[in-house]
């Protein structure tokens, strides 16, 4: 929870604290939240400015840069990746993490384009019509290389500063990976072109199941410092249910299968205080509900009073839960493994 000014005051009017630890212990949160990310208005300037001097960069760049050739482009490449770095650096000598974070992304961002230039320069890239601003809206296996320049670039980057949002062109760069591999296996195969969509879900589904776990062992290491695993939690969710919700199927059974691993997504994301699961979790169990409604149970009228007393239980369930919350924790904690024990100790 948030423990607010209005609340350490509560704590003073009931004798808990002093009004002299209350006025310290609000001084200290708000140092604290000063490099942690939040709803203010000076964390909304930093991430805003931030995301539009990497949007200009990556999804915003225009075609006027081709005119600079591959040489052209990897020099100012350079030039701005040597600009984000000086205030990487000039930000972190002032304690200030979150815009020093900002500015090392901006750099992580910017060697797709630098790889781009490159192979331009160097005679590599293929002599057709695809070019750099396409690398965020078309799917097509030349990216990889690029993709795997970033990949590089971002661990050493996050190895070298340490800041959590530098995951993200990480997170972002293995979720376009698993559709751009899919479709250098299609071009490769050409059995594959007439199963090209369900061979994307397929793939996307492993992936991201592949980068959740990632992330749930990026979210173990990380346990005493950041949260370092927030951007691969989010992005291999949605390429995990984006792929499993994709999947075609007529069998009713394995419809109740798709439900049933979304409420286990809805659990997990409990368990771990993850929204990113709990919310796609909901949709998905939306989805098959609707299913229901509208195929299985069309013209039943008991199914709507089914549904109610369902959620009428989940209700109740809840209110048992929480008188016995505590004791089932304790007991559930205690036969986890030492480093999950202390995980869902910080997450609580």
């Amino acid at each position: 929870m948030e423990v607010s000014k209005a609340t350490l005051q509560k704590a003073v009017a009931n004798n808990i604290i002093s009004e002299q630890q209350g006025a310290a212990l609000y001084h200290f949160f708000q140092e604290e939240s000063l490099h942690t990310p939040s709803f203010s208005f000076t964390h909304i300037l930093y991430y805003l400015g931030g995301l539009i001097a990497i949007g200009a960069m990556t999804l915003f760049m225009n075609l006027g840069w081709e005119q600079f050739g591959g040489a052209g482009i990897v020099f100012i490449s350079m030039l701005y990746a040597a600009v984000g770095l000086k205030l990487a650096n000039a930000f972190a000598s002032k304690n200030l993490i979150i815009p020093a974070g900002i500015c090392a992304t901006f750099v992580v961002c910017l060697t797709p384009l630098a790889i781009y230039g490159a192979q331009q320069w160097l005679g590599l890239w293929p002599h057709d019509n695809t070019v750099y601003r396409q690398f965020h809206t078309r799917i097509q296996w030349l990216w990889l290389y690029i993709e795997l320049g970033t990949l590089i670039a971002g661990v050493i980057v996050v190895w070298r500063y340490k800041y959590p949002f530098l995951v993200m062109p990480i997170a972002v760069t293995l979720w376009y990976m698993s559709m751009d591999v899919t479709e250098f296996l299609v071009s490769e195969y050409d059995a594959l072109y007439a199963h090209s969509f369900e061979l994307h879900a397929l793939v996307s589904m492993y992936f991201g199941l592949l980068m959740t776990l990632l992330a749930f062992w990026v979210d173990i290491r990380s346990r005493h410092t950041a949260d370092y695993a927030f951007w691969l939690y989010l992005f291999g969710v949605i390429a995990f249910w984006g792929g499993l919700t994709s999947q075609d199927s007529d069998n009713e059974l394995s419809k109740f299968g798709y439900f049933c691993v979304n409420l286990l997504m809805i659990g997990i994301g409990a368990l771990l205080t993850r929204r990113v699961f709990v919310i796609f979790g909901a949709l998905g169990s939306c989805f098959y509900l609707g299913h229901l409604a509208s195929t299985v149970f069309k013209d039943s009228w008991l199914f709507p009073v089914a549904l109610t007393a369902i959620g009428l239980g989940v209700v109740y369930l809840g209110v048992v839960w929480q008188k016995n919350e505590n004791k089932i924790t304790k007991k559930v904690r205690a036969a986890l493994p030492k480093a999950m024990q202390e995980l869902l100790e910080k997450k609580a």
